[in-house]
C-alpha cells in the first residue's frame, strides 16, 4: 500500500491499481517497453494491479503472463461497465485507475485518483475530461506510484 498526505487534497492510501490494456499499457496488442518491469515493482509494495479490457487484439494474457497481476476479459459492450464495476469493488478511495479510451471514463471518474495517458493511441476527449492527471506515457503514469513526490506535487492545492 502507499500511503501519502497531499496538501490540499487529502489522505491517500492505495491498495489497488487498475490498468486499460490497449492503449494504455499496450500498443497494437504488445506491452510497452517499461511497463513490465514498473509493474513488478508497484507489485512488491504491495499494490494489487488488474488489467481490465476488451482485449481488442487478443493478446492480453499472453502479454501479460507471469507479470503479478489479473487480467480481467469483457465484450466490447460490456467492458466500460465492468471497468466502473471493478473500481467500486476494490473500493474508490482506495484505487488508483489508469486509461486512455472513451471506455475508460467511469473508471476514472470512479476511482480515488485518476490517470489518463495520451499515448500513441491518442487519449478520449471525455476521458481526459474526468481525469486528476494526464501523463505523455505509461512510464510516466507508473512513475506517480514509485516516486509518489510527484504524485504528491501535480495533486496538491
Amino acid at each position: 500500500m502507499l500511503e501519502l498526505e497531499i496538501p490540499g487534497w487529502g489522505e491517500a492510501a492505495i491498495e489497488n491499481l487498475v490498468l486499460d490494456y490497449n492503449g494504455t499499457i499496450a500498443l497494437d496488442g504488445e506491452l510497452l517497453p517499461g511497463a513490465a518491469e514498473r509493474i513488478e515493482r508497484i507489485a512488491a509494495q504491495g499494490i494489487q494491479v488488474f488489467v481490465i479490457t476488451a482485449d481488442t487484439n487478443g493478446t492480453v494474457k499472453a502479454q501479460c503472463a507471469g507479470l503479478p497481476l489479473e487480467v480481467l476479459v469483457y465484450g466490447g459492450g460490456a467492458v466500460a461497465k465492468e471497468k466502473l464495476r471493478l473500481v467500486e469493488r476494490l473500493g474508490r478511495e482506495s484505487t488508483m485507475a489508469i486509461g486512455n479510451g472513451n471506455n475508460d471514463r467511469e473508471m476514472l471518474e470512479g476511482a480515488g485518483i485518476s490517470v489518463a495517458v495520451l499515448g500513441k493511441e491518442g487519449c478520449s476527449a471525455k476521458t481526459l475530461a474526468v481525469a486528476d492527471i494526464l501523463v505523455p506515457s505509461i512510464e510516466d503514469g507508473l512513475d506517480l506510484l514509485l516516486k509518489p513526490h510527484r504524485l504528491k506535487a501535480t495533486l496538491r492545492g
